[in-house]
């Protein structure tokens, strides 16, 4: 029987509470919430108010989810985000993730099918990196609430494509409206035919179960993860318990 952990959410948006329903599924009890309101400027996440918590799930914004993932670190909690927008300050997270000894898992999109799909199309990348007679483009749309564009996932699609070869121009493109919950496109173009893939979610549900998959995971692990190392394995694994 799997051991119930005390679960924290900071950020309880709809992400959030999407989190909190499906916890107990996932062998969590939510014993923490931290909203914009009581969180500004990190100032809820201390080591007071998380003794005695496993681990935290954290979706809350790109303002502030580098010092919520710091602070987070510095109270040995260990991390589950899928804030997006932020990269720019990975080096600065990672550095208070290794000096605390904790353990992180990032990631712009925490649903099983999106790594998947992000393999298939690195894969199509690197087939097609010396075929110059097909161009690329990259494509999203996401509800009319979410802030970046293009998405956090779009961009990890795109740096995928350059990392396995694809060294010509790739067209993007991005829409926000409605309520979609989101689709990405990648697509190869040539005289000849044209190759489409892509994927659609129907809810965030997948996103937040990923999320617990990977809140699971880092319990006892040290170092900054990507959820390519939950689902795929990682060669960083600690193999000792963290202390």
């Amino acid at each position: 029987m799997t051991e119930t952990r005390k679960l924290a959410l900071v950020g309880y948006g709809k992400m959030g509470r999407l989190v909190e329903r499906l916890a107990s599924g996932h062998g969590f009890e939510v014993v923490l919430r931290l909203d914009d309101h009581d969180n500004r400027k990190a100032a809820g996440i201390t080591a007071d108010a998380f003794a005695g918590v496993d681990v935290a799930v954290e979706f809350s914004t790109p303002e502030a989810a580098p010092e919520n993932l710091k602070r987070l670190a510095q109270a040995k909690v260990q991390c589950v985000t899928g804030t997006t927008g932020w990269l720019d300050r990975m080096a600065d997270v990672q550095e208070a993730v290794e000096a605390a000894g904790t353990g992180l898992v990032w990631s712009p999109n925490f649903s099983v099918g999106v790594a998947v799909f992000r393999k298939l199309v690195g894969l199509a990348a690197e087939l097609l990196s010396g075929e110059d007679a097909y161009g690329a483009w990259a494509w999203e749309i996401h509800h009319d609430a979410k802030r970046d564009a293009p998405s956090g996932t779009l961009l990890h699609l795109i740096r995928t494509m350059e990392e396995s070869g694809y060294r010509r121009k790739i067209d993007v493109g991005s829409n926000r409206a409605g309520k979609h919950p989101g689709t990405h496109e990648i697509g190869f173009d040539s005289a000849a035919d044209t190759i489409t893939l892509r994927h659609a979610a129907r809810s965030r549900e997948g996103f937040a179960h990923g999320a617990l998959k990977a809140a699971r995971w880092i319990l006892d692990r040290q170092g900054v993860y990507t959820f390519d190392d939950v689902l795929f394995g990682s060669s960083r694994d600690v193999t000792e318990p963290r202390p």
